[in-house]
């Protein structure tokens, strides 16, 4: 590979992905050192020597040194030499990676003179107990909410700290309707009257608290986020049950959907009323200027999304628990719920392998693994459709055998010829043709593969796509005069 190779359309992604490349020479490594701009990914390298490392440093480049102090493979010594870094920016970076760092770096961190880095060092589980407890009394009302936040499990002379804070906002954190980490802290029992009647912590002390009629009527005039965590309350009188079920606010009315004791006409009412209150699409929508809505209009949509994506994601653990009489529930949530249970007979698990809603199939082949053949596999990743965007997919948790994924290779659906390239023994030319593919995704999949040819690797440097080329620029099968040829285009 002695031609010259062309300038790549996207040459700063070509070097970002370069820099990840495991088989790119040292001396090729330090020369991306001098490198502006892009994700800095060269100091990210697991294989990074301490001469390499000591050159980052002094390079004194504020994001080169940033991201080195995220790099969960740099070793102590450069960990400890980071955090007294004069950058705050960077002694934050080296309080998030700190995972399995020696007591030591964490006595420094907690003492550091910027409260963003003792942040982070509060969101930490890896930081000694009795260390993270003397945040706790931290001077900066910030850092004291963030942990209240992050550490759920602390030790109840710490919770108690948090929850009697005289600041607003660390009370707050400490009794909450969410938390950062599971399971929601449970606050001592003494402490409920108190924070029942304090207005910042009023709602995270709902589920705790010991519901009488007076106090229920009460909390049901209160805001949105108190009376939506009184409709889960499991002593909720029934009359104020079915009133909260007509609640103007669907966020409520979701909450009293969810419940074991709601009468089937209400639970079907609140669902129609819900689902119909959903904007109907219209040729124009992408045209929706907000400013023509009016406030309250804007948050009654608002609301009614939030609702929406409750009900698509509700699991009831008391469905899990007594699935039968769900499995073929009107809805999506209550049949998700249902597939949890690991004790349904295989009729009924293939029943909800076969679901019209995607997310229960899915959710029934994850509680019933030894059901699911390739066939099944397949079925359910082809059409699987997420609640929201995430990368994983079903054949993450089920690969596919080696003769599907060749299958694939020529399949219609871009979506699936991707998983063609999990074959790490693909035809070279299945490899060549799926590095050709017209969809950017799936030659994006073919430009990391070890058994695409050095010469298809080069090509797609010149990729229109930037992820594509990137891709490209990783890869080990690239030549080592392409990787020089590179350096010397972006002048490095």
């Amino acid at each position: 590979m002695s031609e010259a190779i062309p300038r790549p359309v996207h040459l700063g992604k070509v070097v970002d992905g370069l820099a990840e490349n495991p088989a790119l020479p040292s001396a090729f490594v330090r020369r991306l050192f001098a490198h502006r701009g892009g994700l800095c990914n060269v100091a990210k390298r697991p294989d990074l020597s301490g001469g390499m490392i000591a050159e980052i440093i002094a390079t004194d480049d504020h994001w080169l040194i940033h991201s080195l102090a995220l790099n969960r493979s740099l070793p102590q010594a450069f960990r400890m030499t980071l955090a007294g870094h004069p950058d705050p920016d960077v002694r934050r970076a080296v309080a998030i990676a700190a995972g399995g760092a020696p007591r030591e770096l964490f006595e420094r961190l907690i003492n550091d003179a910027d409260p963003r880095v003792r942040e982070c060092v509060a969101q930490s589980d890896h930081v000694p107990v009795d260390l993270r407890a003397l945040l706790a009394k931290d001077p900066d009302p910030k850092v004291r909410a963030v942990l209240a936040q992050w550490w759920t499990s602390a030790p109840e002379p710490v919770r108690r700290l948090l929850l009697t804070d005289p600041d607003d906002s660390v009370r707050a954190g400490a009794c909450a309707t969410y938390f950062r980490r599971n399971p929601h802290p449970v606050p001592p029992a003494d402490l409920v009257p108190a924070l029942l009647a304090d207005p910042v912590t009023r709602a995270g002390a709902v589920r705790h608290c010991a519901l009488d009629v007076a106090t229920a009527r009460r909390l049901a005039g209160d805001s949105d986020d108190v009376r939506a965590e009184l409709a889960e309350h499991p002593d909720l009188p029934p009359a104020l049950r079915d009133e909260l079920a007509q609640d103007p606010n669907p966020c409520v009315a979701v909450r009293v959907f969810a419940r074991q004791d709601t009468p089937e006409q209400a639970r079907a009412a609140i669902h129609a009323r819900i689902r119909d209150e959903a904007p109907s699409p219209t040729p124009h929508q992408d045209q929706l200027n907000p400013q023509d809505l009016d406030e309250k209009a804007l948050e009654r949509e608002f609301m009614g999304e939030i609702a929406r994506s409750e009900l698509r994601t509700l699991r009831l653990p008391w469905v899990t628990a007594d699935p039968l009489p769900y499995v073929d529930s009107p809805y999506a949530c209550f049949r998700a719920s249902a597939a949890m249970s690991d004790r349904l007979p295989p009729p009924l698990v293939a029943r909800l392998l076969a679901d019209e809603e995607s997310s229960v199939r899915t959710t029934m082949a994850l509680h019933a693994r030894d059901q699911v053949d390739p066939e099944t596999a397949e079925r359910i990743d082809r059409t699987y459709r997420p609640l929201k965007r995430v990368r994983w997919r079903p054949a993450d948790d089920f690969p596919l055998p080696v003769e599907v994924l060749r299958r694939l290779a020529t399949d219609r659906d871009p979506r699936m010829r991707q998983l063609a390239t999990r074959d790490p023994d693909l035809p070279v030319d299945s490899a060549r043709s799926l590095a050709a593919d017209p969809d950017a995704t799936v030659r994006r999949a073919a430009a990391a593969h070890p058994r695409l040819p050095a010469a298809d690797v080069t090509r797609l440097l010149s990729d229109p796509s930037e992820f594509v080329a990137a891709a490209a620029a990783a890869n080990p099968n690239l030549p080592i005069t392409a990787m020089h040829q590179l350096l010397a285009l972006a002048d490095l």
